[in-house]
């Protein structure tokens, strides 16, 4: 056999096959592809033809499932004029073949490059499972209903059902359906108004904030010089107690306790000794203000400021509350630790369950101290007239209450008082006698 005359048919093979194909994209495209089919001709077989020269997938969809030189162009066209045949002969049959025809090959074109694309963009695999999932489903269930007999079941129960009175049945859920509608629009008008209630209460909370930020450093800005010293003169203290009364007076609770504790802690309520000739503040050698109880001058004089105030569940720790008017003021479960009450005035004030541990009430011993006096006084060597006025204050439930501080309000609280002090006064006269 001859190696040549083999490899000269096999060649001629491969290129008649080649233009069989050509041919097909030559009729789909309108153009001829001679350049293409002389490269893939001249191609050795069992190698892959150049890109160049490789059909695309336009010419790959024209290659429709048909008969050997039909492409699916050409099948378009030719269903579309047997459906046209079919409409002027009037012969239904006919033109639905023509269709059905037409249709196929027209999706068979569009389907790689416009619609199995278009379809992958437009849903996902997962998300077309979900309904078509949810179809099967409920296609089976009614199938298995169908097949156990449910649906002659409820026909044999409408057919003896007393329509009147599932009639006024439906009528009785009609209104208890609008009553339930009616308690669920209070129910959504109750939620926002707590909603717009919580955020009113915290936009209070920010704008109240932003106030208190803004008379800390007014106050500042007030008695400070440019060298940071306290250079506060008469009328410089009276604004800034101007300003601090009017800002206590606008503030809740919690904001008062910031108030007073940015106040003590810049020593702005506290006695200070006084230069004699200029009035002002003394340092006291140690990076501080010198402290002087009989004879200084405090900055801020809270005076009758907080007379009656809510301070319930606040801070007050470390803090100088000394010689103020507490009448009547609202102390419960108040932080009091280290806080200076000496001198204040506490009648008919609430102390119950707050913490007085290492509290000043009054200076030197609890058998020599006694409350403030108008007229006489105070003596901190001794303690006498340097005590709070515990009168009729209720201290139930305080908290770390020394020995010496049960005393003393027990000696100086009257009878009220005494019958609220934790671990009672047996034994401690009642120097009220009242």
């Amino acid at each position: 056999m001859n190696p040549n005359a083999s490899g000269s048919s096999s060649s001629s093979a491969a290129s008649s096959t080649t233009h069989s194909v050509e041919d097909g994209l030559t009729s789909s495209n309108g153009h001829g592809a001679s350049g293409s089919a002389s490269s893939q001709a001249a191609a050795p077989l069992g190698q892959t033809p150049l890109s160049s020269t490789t059909p695309g997938p336009i010419a790959q969809l024209n290659q429709f499932d048909a008969p050997r030189g039909l492409s699916a162009t050409t099948i378009v066209l030719g269903a579309t004029a047997i459906m046209v045949a079919g409409f002027v002969l009037n012969l239904s049959w006919l033109g639905l073949f023509g269709a059905a025809i037409a249709l196929a090959a027209s999706v068979s074109i569009l389907w790689v490059p416009f619609l199995r694309p278009f379809l992958r963009e437009l849903v996902s695999s997962q998300e077309a499972a979900v309904p078509i999932a949810f179809v099967g489903g409920f296609v089976a269930v009614v199938a298995l209903l169908k097949l156990i007999g449910v649906d002659r079941w409820f026909s044999g129960l409408f057919a003896q059902a007393n329509w009147d009175a599932i009639g006024a049945l439906g009528e009785v859920f009609g209104a208890v359906g609008q009553i339930l509608i009616a308690l669920l629009a209070v129910y959504i008008a109750w939620r926002q108004y707590v909603i717009e209630k919580d955020l009113t209460t915290q936009q209070n909370l920010i704008t109240q904030q932003q106030t208190i930020d803004s008379f800390f450093q007014g106050i500042s800005d007030l008695v400070l010089d440019d060298d940071g010293l306290l250079e506060d003169w008469p009328q410089e203290r009276a604004i800034a107690e101007g300003r601090t009364a009017a800002i206590l007076s606008s503030v809740d609770g919690g904001g008062k306790a910031k108030i007073i504790r940015f106040l003590s802690r810049a020593r702005l309520l506290s006695p200070l000794k006084r230069d004699q000739r200029l009035g002002r503040a003394i340092l006291d050698g140690t990076g501080g203000y010198e402290e002087d109880r009989v004879y200084g001058v405090r900055v801020i004089d809270l005076g009758v400021m907080l007379a009656g105030a809510d301070l319930s569940n606040s801070d007050l720790r470390w803090t100088d509350l000394s010689e103020i008017n507490l009448i009547r003021a609202n102390l419960s479960n108040c932080d009091l630790v280290r806080t200076n009450l000496s001198g204040t005035i506490l009648c008919q004030a609430s102390l119950r369950g707050s913490d007085l541990n290492g509290t000043r009430l009054f200076y030197g011993k609890a058998r020599t101290a006694s409350p403030r006096s108008k007229t006489e006084h105070p003596d901190y060597r001794t303690g006498a007239y340097t005590g709070a006025v515990v009168e009729n204050a209720d201290l139930t439930g305080a908290v770390n209450l020394s020995e010496e501080q049960r005393e003393y309000c027990c000696a100086w609280g009257g009878s009220k008082t005494r019958s609220s002090i934790p671990g009672g006064c047996e034994g401690i006269p009642n120097q009220l006698e009242r």
